[in-house]
Protein backbone atom coordinates (compact mmCIF):
# COMPACT_ATOMS: atom_id res chain seq x y z
CA UNK A 1 0.00 0.00 0.00
CA UNK A 2 2.85 2.19 1.31
CA UNK A 3 4.38 1.78 -2.25
CA UNK A 4 1.05 2.51 -4.61
CA UNK A 5 0.77 5.25 -2.26
CA UNK A 6 4.12 7.05 -3.12
CA UNK A 7 3.79 5.93 -6.76
CA UNK A 8 0.69 7.83 -7.10
CA UNK A 9 2.12 10.67 -5.58
CA UNK A 10 5.45 10.33 -7.93
CA UNK A 11 2.74 10.54 -10.68
CA UNK A 12 0.87 13.59 -9.70
CA UNK A 13 4.56 15.36 -9.20
CA UNK A 14 5.16 14.98 -12.83
CA UNK A 15 2.10 15.44 -14.39
CA UNK A 16 2.34 18.78 -11.90
CA UNK A 17 5.90 19.06 -14.27
CA UNK A 18 4.41 18.40 -17.30
CA UNK A 19 1.69 21.25 -16.53
CA UNK A 20 4.75 24.10 -15.19
CA UNK A 21 6.90 22.90 -18.73
CA UNK A 22 3.84 23.18 -20.97
CA UNK A 23 2.87 26.89 -19.38
CA UNK A 24 6.04 27.78 -19.92
CA UNK A 25 6.51 26.36 -23.14
CA UNK A 26 3.30 28.88 -24.44
CA UNK A 27 4.36 31.70 -22.52
CA UNK A 28 8.29 31.08 -24.24
CA UNK A 29 6.26 31.19 -27.50
CA UNK A 30 4.08 34.08 -26.84
CA UNK A 31 7.08 36.09 -25.31
CA UNK A 32 9.03 35.09 -28.65
CA UNK A 33 6.03 36.19 -30.99
CA UNK A 34 6.08 39.60 -29.41
CA UNK A 35 9.52 39.83 -29.84
CA UNK A 36 9.63 39.21 -32.98
CA UNK A 37 7.00 41.61 -33.43
CA UNK A 38 8.93 43.78 -31.82
CA UNK A 39 11.98 43.24 -34.03
CA UNK A 40 9.85 44.03 -36.70
CA UNK A 41 9.13 46.95 -35.88
CA UNK A 42 11.95 48.35 -34.69
CA UNK A 43 13.84 47.20 -38.00
CA UNK A 44 10.39 49.35 -39.84
CA UNK A 45 11.18 52.12 -37.88
CA UNK A 46 14.97 52.02 -38.91
CA UNK A 47 14.05 52.08 -41.99
CA UNK A 48 11.72 55.56 -41.72
CA UNK A 49 14.83 57.07 -39.92
CA UNK A 50 16.60 56.60 -42.14
CA UNK A 51 14.50 57.32 -45.10
CA UNK A 52 14.09 60.81 -42.97
CA UNK A 53 17.91 61.46 -42.69
CA UNK A 54 18.28 60.77 -46.04
CA UNK A 55 15.66 63.71 -46.99
CA UNK A 56 17.00 65.71 -44.55
CA UNK A 57 20.17 65.33 -46.07
CA UNK A 58 18.80 66.39 -49.39
CA UNK A 59 17.07 68.89 -48.24
CA UNK A 60 20.60 70.26 -46.67
CA UNK A 61 22.29 69.61 -49.82
CA UNK A 62 20.11 71.14 -51.92
CA UNK A 63 19.60 74.64 -49.33
CA UNK A 64 23.49 74.90 -49.46
CA UNK A 65 23.54 74.42 -53.47
CA UNK A 66 20.77 77.21 -53.24
CA UNK A 67 22.51 79.74 -51.26
CA UNK A 68 25.84 79.07 -52.63
CA UNK A 69 23.94 79.53 -55.72
CA UNK A 70 22.46 82.59 -55.09
CA UNK A 71 25.39 84.32 -53.25
CA UNK A 72 27.64 84.05 -55.90
CA UNK A 73 24.71 85.40 -58.44
CA UNK A 74 24.21 88.46 -55.78
CA UNK A 75 28.00 89.06 -55.85
CA UNK A 76 27.92 90.69 -59.53
CA UNK A 77 25.20 93.22 -59.11
CA UNK A 78 26.40 94.02 -55.61
CA UNK A 79 30.07 94.56 -57.00
CA UNK A 80 28.61 96.84 -59.55
CA UNK A 81 26.98 99.07 -56.90
CA UNK A 82 29.90 99.82 -55.12
CA UNK A 83 32.15 99.87 -58.45
CA UNK A 84 29.58 102.89 -59.50
CA UNK A 85 29.23 104.40 -56.13
CA UNK A 86 33.15 104.70 -55.92
CA UNK A 87 33.01 106.43 -59.04
CA UNK A 88 30.54 109.05 -58.10
CA UNK A 89 32.39 109.71 -54.89
CA UNK A 90 35.64 109.88 -56.45
CA UNK A 91 33.89 113.02 -58.60
CA UNK A 92 35.16 110.86 -61.99
CA UNK A 93 31.95 112.76 -64.05
CA UNK A 94 31.86 115.80 -62.15
CA UNK A 95 31.67 116.96 -58.38
CA UNK A 96 28.52 116.32 -56.12
CA UNK A 97 26.74 118.55 -54.30
CA UNK A 98 26.76 118.10 -50.63
CA UNK A 99 23.45 116.36 -50.33
CA UNK A 100 24.44 114.21 -53.71
CA UNK A 101 27.61 113.03 -51.30
CA UNK A 102 25.85 112.12 -49.20
CA UNK A 103 23.04 110.10 -50.59
CA UNK A 104 26.14 108.41 -52.75
CA UNK A 105 27.42 107.24 -49.41
CA UNK A 106 24.40 105.85 -48.20
CA UNK A 107 24.13 103.36 -51.46
CA UNK A 108 27.97 102.67 -50.89
CA UNK A 109 27.68 102.00 -47.67
CA UNK A 110 24.36 100.20 -48.25
CA UNK A 111 26.13 97.64 -50.60
CA UNK A 112 29.13 97.01 -48.98
CA UNK A 113 26.90 95.72 -45.70
CA UNK A 114 24.69 93.75 -48.58
CA UNK A 115 28.27 92.03 -50.11
CA UNK A 116 28.82 91.02 -46.22
CA UNK A 117 25.93 89.36 -45.39
CA UNK A 118 25.87 87.66 -48.80
CA UNK A 119 29.85 86.80 -47.90
CA UNK A 120 28.10 85.36 -44.60
CA UNK A 121 25.65 82.88 -46.58
CA UNK A 122 28.00 82.16 -48.57
CA UNK A 123 30.22 80.94 -45.88
CA UNK A 124 27.86 79.23 -43.93
CA UNK A 125 27.07 77.20 -46.79
CA UNK A 126 29.77 75.96 -47.35
CA UNK A 127 30.72 74.43 -43.83
CA UNK A 128 27.19 72.89 -44.02
CA UNK A 129 28.39 71.65 -47.35
CA UNK A 130 31.42 70.55 -45.44
CA UNK A 131 33.72 72.38 -47.82
CA UNK A 132 35.57 74.10 -45.69
CA UNK A 133 39.33 73.39 -44.64
CA UNK A 134 40.97 74.46 -42.09
CA UNK A 135 45.20 75.51 -42.90
CA UNK A 136 46.64 75.76 -39.99
CA UNK A 137 50.16 77.79 -39.66
CA UNK A 138 52.58 79.58 -37.27
CA UNK A 139 52.08 83.17 -36.70
CA UNK A 140 52.16 85.78 -34.19
CA UNK A 141 49.24 87.49 -32.12
CA UNK A 142 50.72 90.75 -32.62
CA UNK A 143 50.71 90.60 -36.30
CA UNK A 144 47.46 89.45 -36.56
CA UNK A 145 45.96 92.39 -34.48
CA UNK A 146 47.96 94.55 -36.12
CA UNK A 147 46.31 93.65 -39.45
CA UNK A 148 42.69 94.56 -37.73
CA UNK A 149 44.12 97.29 -36.73
CA UNK A 150 44.71 98.29 -39.82
CA UNK A 151 41.75 97.18 -40.89
CA UNK A 152 38.97 99.18 -38.88
CA UNK A 153 40.75 102.04 -38.75
CA UNK A 154 39.04 103.54 -41.87
CA UNK A 155 35.79 102.42 -40.46
CA UNK A 156 36.43 104.57 -37.11
CA UNK A 157 33.76 107.27 -38.34
CA UNK A 158 32.44 107.85 -34.27
CA UNK A 159 34.62 110.12 -32.88
CA UNK A 160 32.89 109.19 -29.13
CA UNK A 161 34.13 105.92 -29.95
CA UNK A 162 37.83 104.44 -29.67
CA UNK A 163 38.85 101.04 -30.82
CA UNK A 164 41.86 99.70 -28.21
CA UNK A 165 44.04 96.58 -29.11
CA UNK A 166 45.80 95.59 -25.92
CA UNK A 167 49.56 94.67 -26.40
CA UNK A 168 49.51 90.20 -26.32
CA UNK A 169 52.94 90.50 -25.03
CA UNK A 170 54.40 87.31 -23.78
CA UNK A 171 51.86 85.71 -25.43
CA UNK A 172 53.30 82.32 -27.71
CA UNK A 173 52.78 81.94 -31.30
CA UNK A 174 49.60 80.17 -32.25
CA UNK A 175 49.25 77.19 -34.58
CA UNK A 176 45.49 77.63 -36.26
CA UNK A 177 44.20 78.54 -39.21
CA UNK A 178 44.98 82.85 -39.45
CA UNK A 179 42.58 83.61 -41.85
CA UNK A 180 39.19 82.11 -39.62
CA UNK A 181 40.55 83.10 -36.83
CA UNK A 182 40.78 86.81 -37.99
CA UNK A 183 37.02 86.55 -39.75
CA UNK A 184 35.45 85.90 -36.05
CA UNK A 185 37.14 88.69 -35.05
CA UNK A 186 36.08 91.02 -37.19
CA UNK A 187 32.43 89.99 -37.05
CA UNK A 188 32.90 90.37 -32.91
CA UNK A 189 34.32 93.75 -33.58
CA UNK A 190 32.36 95.12 -36.64
CA UNK A 191 29.22 94.25 -34.27
CA UNK A 192 30.43 96.16 -30.82
CA UNK A 193 30.95 98.60 -32.96
CA UNK A 194 27.66 99.17 -34.47
CA UNK A 195 26.15 98.76 -31.18
CA UNK A 196 28.35 101.32 -29.09
CA UNK A 197 27.17 104.47 -29.14
CA UNK A 198 30.13 106.23 -26.98
CA UNK A 199 33.07 104.58 -24.71
CA UNK A 200 35.25 101.66 -26.41
CA UNK A 201 35.40 98.63 -27.92
CA UNK A 202 38.64 96.46 -26.68
CA UNK A 203 40.30 93.84 -27.81
CA UNK A 204 42.24 91.21 -25.67
CA UNK A 205 44.26 88.27 -25.84
CA UNK A 206 45.20 85.70 -22.83
CA UNK A 207 46.47 82.32 -22.79
CA UNK A 208 44.51 80.07 -20.64
CA UNK A 209 46.03 76.51 -19.83
CA UNK A 210 46.92 75.47 -23.62
CA UNK A 211 43.95 78.12 -24.99
CA UNK A 212 43.71 81.54 -26.10
CA UNK A 213 40.68 83.37 -25.29
CA UNK A 214 40.41 86.51 -27.55
CA UNK A 215 37.94 88.67 -26.44
CA UNK A 216 35.94 92.09 -27.68
CA UNK A 217 34.23 94.10 -25.05
CA UNK A 218 32.35 97.07 -25.74
CA UNK A 219 30.20 99.75 -23.74
CA UNK A 220 27.38 99.33 -25.83
CA UNK A 221 24.22 98.95 -25.24
CA UNK A 222 24.64 95.01 -23.91
CA UNK A 223 22.44 92.46 -24.14
CA UNK A 224 19.54 91.13 -21.52
CA UNK A 225 20.66 87.31 -20.26
CA UNK A 226 17.21 85.89 -21.65
CA UNK A 227 18.89 86.39 -25.29
CA UNK A 228 22.60 85.07 -24.43
CA UNK A 229 20.99 81.43 -25.56
CA UNK A 230 20.26 82.52 -29.06
CA UNK A 231 22.81 85.07 -29.72
CA UNK A 232 24.78 82.52 -31.63
CA UNK A 233 21.91 80.86 -33.66
CA UNK A 234 21.15 81.64 -37.49
CA UNK A 235 19.59 84.69 -38.16
CA UNK A 236 19.17 85.34 -34.60
CA UNK A 237 18.79 88.99 -33.60
CA UNK A 238 17.94 90.83 -30.08
CA UNK A 239 14.68 92.88 -29.97
CA UNK A 240 15.95 96.08 -28.78
CA UNK A 241 15.54 99.45 -30.47
CA UNK A 242 18.86 99.77 -31.26
CA UNK A 243 18.66 96.08 -33.29
CA UNK A 244 15.75 97.40 -35.03
CA UNK A 245 17.18 100.66 -36.47
CA UNK A 246 20.28 98.92 -37.39
CA UNK A 247 20.21 96.10 -40.54
CA UNK A 248 21.61 92.86 -40.60
CA UNK A 249 20.85 89.10 -40.63
CA UNK A 250 22.20 87.96 -37.42
CA UNK A 251 24.42 85.85 -39.16
CA UNK A 252 27.56 87.22 -38.32
CA UNK A 253 27.56 85.62 -35.06
CA UNK A 254 26.37 82.15 -35.99
CA UNK A 255 29.29 81.78 -38.18
CA UNK A 256 31.88 82.66 -35.95
CA UNK A 257 30.01 80.20 -33.74
CA UNK A 258 30.52 77.31 -36.63
CA UNK A 259 34.38 78.53 -37.72
CA UNK A 260 35.03 78.16 -33.83
CA UNK A 261 34.22 74.61 -33.69
CA UNK A 262 36.41 73.88 -37.05
CA UNK A 263 39.44 75.12 -35.09
CA UNK A 264 38.59 73.28 -32.27
CA UNK A 265 37.44 75.91 -30.24
CA UNK A 266 34.28 77.71 -29.12
CA UNK A 267 32.62 81.25 -28.48
CA UNK A 268 31.16 82.73 -25.37
CA UNK A 269 29.35 85.89 -24.18
CA UNK A 270 28.99 87.73 -20.82
CA UNK A 271 26.98 90.63 -20.70
CA UNK A 272 24.03 92.47 -18.98
CA UNK A 273 21.26 94.97 -20.61
CA UNK A 274 22.90 98.44 -20.49
CA UNK A 275 26.72 97.15 -19.67
CA UNK A 276 27.99 96.50 -22.60
CA UNK A 277 29.42 92.92 -23.87
CA UNK A 278 32.08 90.44 -24.24
CA UNK A 279 31.85 88.15 -26.99
CA UNK A 280 34.91 85.37 -26.73
CA UNK A 281 36.82 82.73 -28.88
CA UNK A 282 38.51 80.33 -27.50
CA UNK A 283 41.29 78.05 -29.34
CA UNK A 284 43.35 75.78 -28.84
CA UNK A 285 47.41 76.80 -29.03
CA UNK A 286 47.75 74.46 -31.41
CA UNK A 287 45.42 72.89 -34.11
CA UNK A 288 44.23 69.37 -32.59
CA UNK A 289 44.52 67.62 -35.88
CA UNK A 290 47.89 68.28 -35.99
CA UNK A 291 48.32 67.01 -32.27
Amino acid sequence: MADQASSSTDSARLAALRQELELARTESAELRAELEETNRGVVALYGELDAQAEQLKRATELKSRFLAYMSHEFRTPINSIRSIARLLREHTDGPLTAEQEKQVGFIHNSASEFGEMVDDLLDLAKIEAGRVDISPAWFDMVDLFQALRGMFKPMLVNPEVVLVFEEPDGLPRLYADNQKLSQILRNFISNALKFTARGEVRVSARAEDGVVRFSVADTGIGIAPEFHAAVFDDYSQVNSPVQKRLRGTGLGLALSRQLAGLLGGAVSLESALGEGSIFSVTVPLHFPSEN
